[in-house]
């Protein structure tokens, strides 16, 4: 018997086939069997093809200072409801 030498998939058809189960909402089962490939591959690919990607120190440096001012930002939101409302009841 001979040996099957393992296919080779583009790109394309790989975010073809996860966005089958992503945006049409099939199971990666049905996917898998409807274009003829092993649900565990098609788990790898959908893992691979979702995944978060690696900030550079410089991407998590932004993010961790705009974190700290949307905290801020909202801070002083929750102060102004409170003195509006506080002015509201008391300036008639």
């Amino acid at each position: 018997m001979a040996k099957k030498s393992p296919r080779r998939h583009s790109d394309e058809f790989k975010q073809e086939t996860v966005d089958l189960v992503l945006k049409q909402g099939y199971s990666v089962a049905d996917a898998a069997r409807a274009v003829g490939i092993t649900p565990a591959l098609l788990y790898k690919w959908k893992a691979k093809l979702t995944e978060q990607p690696i900030l550079n120190d410089d991407e998590k440096a932004e993010l961790l200072r705009l974190r700290k001012e949307i905290k801020q930002l909202r801070m002083e939101q929750e102060i102004l409801k409170k003195a509006s409302a506080y002015f509201a009841k008391h300036v008639k």
